[in-house]
């Protein structure tokens, strides 16, 4: 694999996790203790936000796959894959559940108890979890190039 490609996917891993951190893990929870936000607003808001990102997600996902294309790094491939499906089952399936329940919430119902913020959450920690160690697999690879050379 060319150098830009490998750089090109370690920035791109990098950029994702940061967005990551931000979105699902400061930004979200800190939404829900804020004491003037409502529950709908806050819910209202994450739905609109996770939308956004979710499809932000796609693209980084598509881009991953195609920066791993063609390398003989199969590991680079497995786990571009794995956290492009991992994207793929949040937006089939996930995100429009849970845009449902928000919807149940927003018309002054209660849905009944699940576990599916729970799931989110893991397959959020999960994604964080691949893109760290495709970061620093990569970043091993680069420095054992530069100490050959």
């Amino acid at each position: 694999m060319r150098n830009f490609n490998i750089l090109s996917l370690l920035l791109l891993a990098v950029l994702w996790s940061g967005l990551l951190l931000g979105v699902s893990f400061l930004a979200t929870p800190v939404k829900f203790v804020a004491p003037s936000l409502s529950l709908p607003v806050a819910l209202d808001v994450g739905r609109q936000t996770f939308m956004v990102f979710n499809w932000l997600e796609v693209a980084l996902g598509l881009m991953l796959v195609v920066f791993t294309v063609g390398t003989a790094r199969r590991w680079m491939q497995a786990t571009a894959v794995t956290i492009a499906l991992i994207v793929a089952m949040q937006t089939i399936w996930l995100l429009p559940v849970l845009d449902a329940r928000v919807q149940v919430i927003l018309d002054g119902s209660t849905p009944p108890a699940s576990v599916l913020h729970m799931i989110y959450i893991v397959a959020d920690a999960l994604k964080l979890t691949l893109l760290g160690i495709l970061v620093w697999r990569i970043c091993r690879l680069v420095n054992q190039s530069l100490i050959i050379k």
